[in-house]
């Protein structure tokens, strides 16, 4: 039986950015609106905090049976390390996608925004079949589409909606440079595996295109994060805040520059997940300061 430090490096907390930073985003869109709601807010928190426990013990559980973990570096894999059984993993990733469904009712209810029950379940199916079922879409070079559906477009739009019943510039300008840096860790995790993955058949981005281009293109994730910002920014100019973040982007960014490999790329995930809080908060706060 894995120890509960275990089961809580599991849950891969470095990616825990990518479910706040755009619940955080949405809502200081609606902010802006002059509609925000700090309830419904934490309510989509949870959605997204469950949705992103979820996804990682799933993950865990599928790559575990398939025995793509076997061999790779970087966080603790149960499953893959023969430290929980896993059905009691893939329990875990039910219980969590299962709090997610629960609670986003709740917030589809509370906010008679019944539309988003489609788009809830739709990510909910994402979460489990993005490395499980017969035909895993994170095989096929697919995941950032994912990620930047979901942890961008899906969860800042969403929470907004909740919250304003009204989309802005600002809110999808926003979901654009959150759905970015959210790609931009898995495009450093894929890129740690890639010897790994191609060992084992799991064809990601990473594989598909090489480590240059790979590292290439987590550097234009960065970018176009920065970049889109004066577009949130339009009629709210202290959303330019979010460029105070950039410092943060250097030692991740030189890092992957540098061509390091293998476990030393173990530490992008969280100076990445890192810069996206950072973007978020100071994008949020001037959303704020700008109504």
């Amino acid at each position: 039986m894995a120890e509960v430090a275990q089961w809580v490096a599991g849950a891969r907390p470095r990616t825990f950015s990518a479910a706040v930073a755009p619940v955080c985003v949405g809502t200081g869109a609606a902010y802006l609106q002059g509609a925000a709601n700090f309830g419904m807010g934490l309510l989509a928190l949870v959605v997204a905090l469950s949705l992103q426990v979820g996804v990682n013990y799933a993950n865990d559980y599928s790559d575990g049976v398939r025995g793509t973990d076997a061999t790779r570096v970087g966080p603790v894999r149960l499953v893959g390390q023969g430290l929980a059984d896993p059905s009691s993993v893939k329990a875990a990733a039910m219980l969590s996608l299962a709090t997610a469904a629960v609670v986003g009712l709740a917030l589809v209810a509370l906010a008679n925004a019944w539309l988003l029950l489609v788009v809830g379940a739709a990510a909910i199916a994402a979460a489990w079949r993005y490395t499980g079922g017969a035909h895993p879409y994170g095989y096929r070079g697919l995941g950032e589409v994912a990620v930047f559906v979901f942890f961008g477009f899906v969860a800042v739009l969403g929470t907004q909606w909740t919250q304003s019943g009204a989309l802005s510039f600002a809110g999808v300008f926003g979901a654009v440079g959150v759905g970015a840096l959210s790609c931009a860790i898995l495009v450093a995790n894929n890129l740690r595996d890639i010897p790994g993955d191609e060992q084992v058949g799991k064809r990601t981005l990473a594989v598909a295109w090489g480590d240059p281009k790979t590292r290439r293109f987590y550097q234009q994730l960065v970018v176009t994060a920065f970049a889109v910002v004066p577009l949130a920014a339009i009629g709210s100019w202290w959303a330019l805040l979010a460029l105070a973040a950039a410092p943060l982007a250097w030692r991740p960014v030189r890092t992957v520059r540098a061509g390091t490999t293998g476990s030393d790329l173990v530490p992008v995930l969280s100076r990445t997940g890192l810069l996206q809080l950072g973007y978020a908060v100071l994008l949020t706060a001037g959303l704020m300061l700008s109504a």
